[in-house]
C-alpha cells in the first residue's frame, strides 16, 4: 500500500480494519488472467469502527444504509491487470466514498427577493422581443 488513505482532515482509513479479498478477474490479461487473482474486494466495518468521529459515523451510516450489509461497506476493483493497482484503486474509492458520505449537509439556501428594476427590465426586453418577432410576419403587407 502507498500509505494511509485520508478520508478528510487528519482522519484516515485504519489498515488493521480493512478486510481484503482477492479473486480472478474478468477482463484484460491474456493468459495471465487465468492464473492470478487480480480482482480486489475491500470491506470496511463501518458500524464497529472507532476510526471515525461519532458524528461522521452516524452520517455515513445514514447515507450508505442501502449499500451496507450488516454495517459493512464493500468496494470492488478489477479495472487493472495488476492486483497492486486494483488494491490502490479500491482503497482510494473507499476513502472517497466515506469522505462523501460523512460530509456535513450543505447550508440551507437563503431565499432572496429579485429587485423590482431587474424584473421590470426583463419584462420590457421580453415585450420588445415579442414585438420584433410579431413585426416579422407579413400579415400587414397589402
Amino acid at each position: 500500500m502507498s500509505g494511509p488513505y485520508v478520508i478528510r482532515g487528519s482522519v484516515s482509513l485504519p489498515e488493521a480494519e480493512l478486510m481484503w479479498r482477492f479473486s480472478r478477474s474478468s477482463g484484460p490479461g491474456g493468459q495471465h488472467v487465468n492464473t492470478s487473482d487480480s480482482q480486489v474486494e475491500l470491506r470496511f466495518d463501518l458500524a464497529k469502527t472507532e476510526a471515525l468521529p461519532p458524528v461522521w459515523k452516524e452520517r455515513a451510516l445514514a447515507k450508505l444504509a442501502g449499500r451496507l450489509v450488516d454495517g459493512v461497506v464493500s468496494v470492488r476493483a478489477s479495472e487493472h491487470r495488476s492486483q497492486w493497482r486494483n488494491r490502490e484503486t479500491a482503497a482510494v474509492r473507499l476513502a472517497s466514498l466515506l469522505a462523501e458520505a460523512s460530509a456535513p449537509p450543505p447550508r440551507p439556501r437563503r431565499a432572496t427577493r429579485i429587485p423590482r428594476g431587474i424584473n421590470e427590465r426583463r419584462l420590457r426586453e421580453k415585450k420588445q422581443r415579442g414585438d420584433m418577432k410579431r413585426g416579422r410576419s407579413g400579415r400587414d403587407w397589402t
